[in-house]
């Protein structure tokens, strides 16, 4: 709630004579309180009701109305929600109703229990009897008041603005206040209560939804978006238009019109300090740290590498001890010995071994290796010795043997030929380098541009492969939900059973005493056709490769680049990192342009908001064709007062006036007035009536209710009408 600051305690209470009636407008968002012939309240106050606990001792304490910052030092109001006592414009909590009232008499200066003045007390047209008697009660039996009065605030209100000439006594009577809108037909000054109709819409609706709609377009700002703060947003810019739809078109089209209604809200905002720039001797001193630490790693990497070249001198060493003595050794018996001790199993395990080190040698060192030479060092028939001699002549373990070396012989020559078909490659793309390098030397941008065509054409191509592929998951997702059957079988593709076909064929053809399946070269055919469900796969990898590939040359040439967004992993899109920068003040500022006459215009149009109920023009319309025949050409001569705090909206009085023209003739007369002071008319006019004699005359004693009790308010005609306030006003001050 706003600060407003508590009312201070008036100090003439005990001057003001006894017979001087105190005049309190209990209205649902402000309690206006004053004396009888003032012109203006002594204070006010929102009417609501806090319980806070103490900081200090953590009682509960009631406080009705705005709190201070002193207020706030003293109490917790975080976990202290406001109490109403109205639902709608109806007191129905009388509880809190009593610590307001006890409020409102402790501000005025009573001293004690008892009220010794008569009180008026405005409430809602059509007031419930129920709360009327409750109310009655609770200020004669608790506070002991010598008379009651109560009174219509829309009544009082259209009664001050006939005594200043602004509506006549003839009209209809707009009250829109915090939490309802009433239309009432006045007749002579009298209301014609049977007419009067009225809607659960009012200021409080407003706001709440001028706040909602705020919260959905700004939702990283909600904590500045508070109650407070929208409702002088609403008081302070919102408007009513004349045309809807006509003022909707006008920021759908946007332009200078548009942009000259929208209005902007600055939120606190503190520019980030600045930062400095490191100096030159900072600049040296960090250059000399980060050269420091890359002269340590560079040691520590020469320490490591020293020591791998000195761990595999020693192996070499030690194997070409083992081959000498291998060597000198005179059979097979003592050869058998000298492996004994060691992990070789023969004579050819130890060659390859020394191979393999001595390339490790030269690596670390830096050395170029010719790894076909190394491993040509050996010949095939030293290797393999087996596979030269007659299976007759072997046997059975080495037979096994042999089919080993066999199997060992056709993946080494495999090897090599990949080997050899990558250096092969690796020479095709060196020369593709250097004359894709030498025309873009000869034409820069147009190599650019075609650099960049190219990358399009495949990211698009991987982006669709991609979609492809989710969508075939999705689709045998639903098949398998659809179809009820979770088996593998219904999972796997056309391809993938035509892959198991092929390996279940393979396994069963073959003899059942052994598997040689790998064997011949035909059996790899097998695999090229086992593995045609994956070329796919195979495809999109190339195309991956080659994507990244050309985006690190882009990259290289264009440093502005930055790569295309919207490939799709798995089933969710690759979002590329937000570059970071500083917030400025435009970051932390919120239009209003649409909500300005969005948010008022549920009064008109309460559908909006998803309320089943009329609006404002409807229920002109309505009231008028309640009214009987002769009095309704009556009250549309005469004047359309508007009244009530919500009433202050700019542009009300000629969205009414639109809406009355719509259901009148052509050329008739329509007055549509705005009250002098909407929010304080209602305690004026009830001001100047407590001071007369009609105040007197219809008040409702104390005596009269404790020998007739609450129920005989029911049969209690109070005068607190228009007319006899009119009337009231001609004659006292005539």
């Amino acid at each position: 709630m706003v600060s407003q600051g508590r009312p201070e305690r008036q100090s003439d209470y005990s001057r003001m004579p006894s017979h001087r009636p105190l005049v309190i407008d209990n209205g649902a968002y402000f309690c206006r309180v004053g004396w009888a012939g003032e012109k203006d309240p002594r204070f006010s106050f929102h009417n609501v009701l806090h319980r806070p606990r103490h900081r200090g001792s953590g009682e509960l304490t009631s406080i009705v109305g705005d709190y201070d910052s002193g207020t706030v030092k003293l109490f917790d109001f975080t976990r202290s929600s406001l109490r109403s006592a109205f639902d709608g414009n109806v007191v129905y909590q009388f509880e809190t109703m009593e610590s307001i009232l006890d409020h409102t008499f402790d501000r005025i200066g009573v001293d004690g229990a008892v009220v010794d003045h008569p009180v008026l007390l405005t409430e809602a047209p059509c007031n419930p009897i129920f709360s009327r008697t409750r109310m009655a009660e609770l200020l004669f039996e608790t506070y002991g008041v010598p008379s009651l009065e109560f009174g219509s605030d829309g009544m009082f209100s259209y009664a001050y603005n006939q005594r200043l000439g602004l509506c006549e006594s003839d009209g209809l009577l707009v009250c829109s206040g915090h939490t309802t809108t009433h239309v009432i037909p006045m007749v002579n000054g009298e209301p014609i209560m049977e007419a009067c109709c009225r809607t659960g819409v009012g200021g409080f609706h407003v706001t709440s939804y001028l706040k909602r709609l705020l919260s959905l377009q700004h939702p990283y700002h909600l904590n500045e978006i508070v109650w407070e703060k929208v409702e002088e947003l609403k008081q302070e810019y919102c408007y009513v238009a004349e045309d809807y739809h006509a003022e909707l078109s006008i920021f759908q089209k946007g332009g200078a019109e548009a942009e000259a209604k929208t209005k902007w809200w600055q939120l606190p905002w503190v520019p980030p300090p600045e930062k400095e720039q490191p100096s030159e001797e900072e600049l040296a001193r960090r250059a000399a740290i980060k050269e420091k630490q890359g002269q340590r790693l560079r040691e520590m990497a020469f320490a490591k590498r020293s020591s791998k070249i000195a761990d595999l001198e020693t192996e070499i060493e030690g194997l070409e001890y083992l081959l000498q003595e291998l060597d000198d050794a005179e059979d097979a018996k003592a050869e058998a010995s000298l492996l004994g001790p060691s992990s070789f199993g023969s004579r050819e395990e130890v060659q390859a071994a020394l191979a393999k080190a001595t390339m490790s040698l030269r690596k670390a060192k830096g050395e170029p290796v010719d790894i076909k030479k190394v491993e040509d060092d050996i010949p095939m028939s030293e290797k393999y010795p087996l596979l030269e001699v007659p299976n007759s002549l072997l046997t059975p373990e080495q037979l096994k043997e042999k089919k080993k070396q066999q199997f060992l012989k056709i993946t080494t020559e495999g090897r090599i030929r990949a080997k050899q078909k990558r250096q092969e490659e690796d020479l095709q793309r060196e020369r593709e380098q250097q004359l894709e390098e030498e025309r873009r030397l000869a034409n820069p941008e147009l190599y650019l541009e075609e650099l960049r065509v190219r990358q399009a054409e495949v990211s698009a191509r991987v982006d669709q492969s991609k979609r492809q592929k989710i969508g075939m998951a999705s689709a045998g997702a639903v098949t398998s939900l659809t179809s009820g059957v979770s088996g593998r079988g219904e999972r796997l593709s056309a391809v993938q059973k035509e892959r198991m076909k092929l390996l279940t064929t393979a396994a069963f053809d073959r003899g059942k005493d052994e598997d040689t399946f790998g064997m011949n070269d035909e059996d790899w055919e097998l695999y090229k056709r086992v593995g045609k469900d994956t070329d796919g796969d195979d495809e999109d990898d190339e195309d991956e490769a080659e994507l990244a590939r050309i985006n690190i040359r882009l990259k290289e040439l264009d440093p502005s680049f930055m790569p295309s967004t919207g490939l799709i992993q798995g089933a969710q899109t690759v979002i590329p990192s937000v570059q970071q920068r500083p917030l400025t003040a435009e970051d932390f500022r919120i239009p209003l342009g649409v909500e300005r006459f969005r948010a008022p215009e549920i009064v008109l149009q309460p559908s909006m908001m998803g309320l089943d109920q009329a609006g404002l023009g409807e229920m002109l319309a309505l009231a008028l064709m309640r009214l009987p025949q002769h009095y309704r050409e009556r009250v549309m001569k005469g004047s359309v007062l508007l009244t009530g705090g919500n009433s202050l909206f700019e542009g009300l009085d000629m969205r009414l006036l639109a809406e009355l023209r719509m259901t009148r003739p052509l050329g008739a007369t329509i007055k549509v007035v705005r009250a002098a002071d909407p929010k304080l008319d209602a305690w004026r006019g009830a001001s100047v009536f407590a001071s007369s004699s009609s105040f007197q005359k219809s008040a409702l004693s104390k005596a009269d209710f404790e020998e007739r009790g609450p129920d005989w308010l029911r049969h209690h005609h109070l005068k607190y009408s228009g007319g006899s306030l009119s009337n009231s006003f001609l004659t006292d001050n005539t």
